[in-house]
């Protein structure tokens, strides 16, 4: 086949044209950039929102702490004196340290102690399994403690909680604590098998 003739090429593009792509272009890359601006001041305004709101939980989840023990705290010592403890002070707070050092080793919600025995308590709102696990930690620093000073006293723990779900139950009366809910006006003591580990 023979072929004749000028071939038809499209004609190129102006030199008008090319600037007005690279016009077009530009305006775009400005745009885009506008846009991140906008963005990133979205995400730092976001950021900062969610800090605020973090800090806020943080509070209310203290509050409710404090609420628990303040709804909690007054009937303990007189349900372990109704099972024979006899327990004669009650300290809120307490914080453990070593001597010649100033910052806490560990801190007990509630401390109820006797001659014989001291049972330190937990107190959540609502508590989880790293709240008991928390406190099993806690349990051996009193120990520690406690055998430094040549306190021979038995030391055994308790959990206490206003909401708790019946996982929680079972894991708390696991490690040998004595169960403490909010019930009413008053609270309800749930003695472990075989009572409580001593430490």
């Amino acid at each position: 086949m023979e072929i004749t003739g000028t071939p038809d090429y499209p004609r190129g593009l102006t030199f008008e044209q090319v600037w007005a792509m690279f016009q077009e272009t530009d305006r775009k890359f400005q745009e885009t950039r506008e846009q991140m601006k906008e963005t990133r001041e979205q995400i730092k305004e976001t950021d900062r929102l969610v800090k605020d709101i973090a800090r806020q939980m943080g509070y209310l989840n203290n509050r409710f702490g404090e609420l628990a023990e303040h709804l909690v705290g007054p009937s303990i010592m007189e349900k372990f004196n109704e099972l024979g403890f006899f327990f004669s002070r009650a300290s809120n707070n307490c914080r453990i340290k070593e001597p010649n050092n100033p910052n806490a080793l560990t801190e007990i919600d509630i401390l109820l102690e006797n001659g014989d025995i001291v049972i330190a308590v937990e107190v959540k709102s609502k508590p989880n399994e790293a709240d008991v696990d928390h406190h099993v930690k806690c349990l051996e620093i009193l120990r520690r403690e406690a055998d430094r000073r040549k306190d021979q006293r038995k030391y055994r723990g308790a959990v206490a909680g206003a909401i708790i779900n019946q996982a929680i139950r079972d894991y708390i009366i696991l490690k040998g604590f004595y169960l403490i809910e909010q019930s009413g006006d008053t609270v309800k003591l749930t003695i472990p098998k075989g009572d409580s580990l001593d430490w």
